[in-house]
């Protein structure tokens, strides 16, 4: 857990930090694992990275993308590891705090639900500063566009010009993207727009806020 804050955020942090709602009172099946929550929250960053949740190296190092989608996304955000891992210039709340575990099939299961209902809305009230939200997957897009998500991430993403405008004229603009994991390769290649027009304006949006 990793703050750079007021007051307010410290608590939270704090609280966050010593959360054990998935194994205690559990929304269905309890953690199958120690609870390790991964945030990073700040009272002075513009820019949140809103994912999903940790996966196995995340929780395993105690900090968000190190990993090769971490790779991958900081290259889709034209920063540094020095940049990405500033809690003064970079907030990453993901939807799901800790590792939910892996399914039958060995992929990540969906985020926990706990960590939304008892956290998310106190955790973005407390960061009003925020003007870019870099949102990540369904469960991130489902919680952060609201009504200007479209049917699924392939459309969401799709329609990431329209999202973005609609979004900056309520005061904190928003891009959708899909997840940076190797899983979707081909994806990305079944999608040139998406790095040949959309990456270069996340990465002005980024280099904006960060100046």
């Amino acid at each position: 857990m990793t703050t750079k804050s007021g007051p307010e955020l410290a608590v939270l942090a704090r609280e966050i930090g010593t959360c054990r709602a998935c194994v205690t009172a559990p929304a269905g099946r309890p953690l199958p694992h120690e609870p390790r929550p991964v945030c990073v929250m700040s009272s002075t960053a513009r820019i949140a990275v809103c994912g999903q949740a940790p996966g196995t190296r995340v929780h395993a190092s105690g900090r968000p993308f190190t990993d090769p989608s971490g790779d991958r996304l900081r290259e889709w955000m034209g920063i540094g590891e020095d940049v990405f891992y500033d809690p003064a210039k970079l907030a990453i709340v993901p939807m799901g705090f800790c590792f939910p575990g892996l399914d039958d099939k060995g992929s990540d299961l969906p985020p926990r639900r706990e960590c939304r209902r008892l956290w998310h809305d106190h955790v973005f009230a407390a960061m009003p500063q925020l003007r870019l939200k870099l949102v990540i997957g369904a469960y991130a897009q489902a919680y952060h566009l609201g009504d200007h998500r479209r049917g699924s991430v392939r459309e969401t993403v799709a329609a990431w010009r329209e999202i973005l405008e609609e979004t900056r004229a309520e005061g904190v603009a928003a891009v959708p993207l899909p997840h940076p994991s190797w899983r979707n390769n081909a994806w990305l290649k079944r999608n040139a727009w998406f790095e040949e027009e959309c990456l270069p304006v996340v990465r002005r949006e980024v280099a904006r806020l960060l100046d």
